[in-house]
């Protein structure tokens, strides 16, 4: 199954087009280290499982994490239990990047 990727200069717009939430799925102690993007819903990946009662299946979900490895793998299996997910590639590393870039 293919994972649908989404830039680090496009995410924004995604999730607006998309209504879609945007998952952050890293460790309470990155959210605390490096802060989270605005308006992420914060799971992480080893509370995942147990609380898909806070997702719906009617959303689409961007998952983002550090780096975009950890998100991909978490949006192929909510893939894999029915809901639509997408991956942030590169992560908030990249997002910091890019607004770097663009300052």
């Amino acid at each position: 199954m293919e994972i649908e990727q989404v830039g680090a200069d496009t995410w924004q717009a995604w999730v607006e087009r998309h209504r879609a939430v945007l998952l952050d799925i890293r460790e309470p102690y990155e959210w605390n280290q490096t802060g989270v993007l605005p308006d992420s819903k914060l799971i992480s990946m080893g509370e995942l499982p147990s609380s898909l009662e806070q997702l719906s299946h009617e959303t689409p979900i961007l998952v983002v994490c550090r780096t975009g490895n950890r998100s991909q793998h978490a949006a192929a299996w909510l893939e894999s239990h029915g809901y639509r997910a997408a991956n942030l590639a590169g992560g908030v590393v990249a997002v910091a990047k890019t607004m770097q870039d663009a300052s």
